[in-house]
């Protein structure tokens, strides 16, 4: 009773981080990073300013930053949504710790990344939106996610009376190794997609298939510098032209690659039987990603969206960790041969 009650706290907090990420992703799009100016509290207070008085001391506070409320709303709710993340989490340890049978590696993991997650938050809003930072942060909350979600399957597992390590899956032919690739390829293009968000450039190119400029010649490697020049702010973006195509058209070109890994990978999942339905959470996720990344160029980044984008994008990633996970604990016994192509 122990562990189902544990697990339903893990279920929880994996579905309160995908709201965070949800609500992180519309507070960017809205342009509300910076709604508040200041970190954790906005314009000085707790919440945002309510009466015409409070309204005057945040204008006093804070004079090169005016008061938007819609935005200032957005920043906090993201920053309260956020905070309950923290709140489970170490919820989470706290019960592990109290009781041994509980795993315990995880949730310190997931504790200190959660606590390096609010020290982005920071300095999200103290460097003005630099875009490593935004980039950074945006990883950080999908990590935070794939551990949670890995986290709830090795306790999952344990409630179904399974040992509480996996072993690992012998005879797979190259079928592990796929997996771990489509993972890689997946976290890295999630990078891009961050990089092009945090500097404006994903509606540089609005054709399709190409871009509409001579990206090969224009081309400007300086565009993926980790560390820009000091600004006093950063939203907008402060990249030229020629560097925003540059990003957007890599983001472009990771999308393909990316697509062509994870076709691969469902259709060599659906020659197994036993991996079937994540062949077809996978096929039909990255369908639905490729639709709504073609759907944000050709109508300019519509605002559902691009959150939507957002949220598939995690969604495929957790997808990819699960059957990663699936694939390393599948049991083979010893001296039989698994033919993957054949199964089934």
């Amino acid at each position: 009773m122990r562990w189902r009650r544990y697990q339903y706290l893990v279920y929880l907090t994996l579905v309160w981080s995908l709201g965070v990420i949800v609500l992180g992703a519309y507070t960017r799009l809205t342009e509300a990073g910076l709604g508040c100016p200041d970190w954790p509290g906005c314009y000085g207070f707790a919440v945002v300013p309510q009466t015409p008085a409070q309204h005057v001391q945040a204008q006093a506070a804070f004079p090169h930053a005016p008061l938007e409320m819609d935005k200032a709303w957005n920043e906090m709710i993201h920053r309260y949504f956020a905070g309950g993340l923290g709140i489970l989490i170490l919820v989470l340890n706290l019960v592990a710790w109290r009781h041994r049978e509980l795993p315990r590696g995880l949730p310190a993991l997931l504790l200190g990344l959660v606590v390096f997650q609010a020290l982005l938050g920071m300095w999200t809003v103290t460097m003005a939106l630099k875009p490593i930072v935004v980039m950074g942060h945006l990883l950080g909350g999908f990590t935070t996610a794939g551990l949670l979600l890995l986290l709830a399957m090795r306790v999952r597992r344990r409630v179904r009376g399974h040992p509480g390590r996996a072993t690992p899956a012998r005879n797979m032919g190259g079928l592990t190794w796929l997996a771990a690739l489509a993972l890689l390829v997946t976290l890295i293009q999630v990078a891009l997609g961050g990089w092009t968000a945090a500097n404006y450039a994903a509606v540089v190119c609005t054709q399709l298939p190409v871009c509409e400029v001579d990206w090969v010649q224009q081309f400007d490697a300086s565009a993926f510098h980790p560390i820009q020049p000091p600004h006093d702010s950063y939203q907008y973006g402060v990249l030229n032209f020629e560097q925003r195509v540059s990003i957007h058209v890599t983001h472009r070109l990771g999308a393909v690659v990316t697509a062509l890994v994870l076709g691969l990978l469902s259709w060599k999942l659906w020659q197994s039987v036993r991996l079937r339905s994540l062949s077809l959470l996978v096929g039909g996720l990255l369908a639905l990603q490729l639709t709504l990344g073609i759907t944000n160029v050709v109508a300019s980044l519509p605002l559902m969206v691009a959150v939507g984008h957002n949220l598939v994008g995690v969604l495929l990633l957790l997808t990819l960790v699960a059957t990663n996970y699936a694939i390393f604990s599948c049991r083979v016994p010893p001296g039989m041969h698994l033919n993957i192509a054949r199964e089934g």
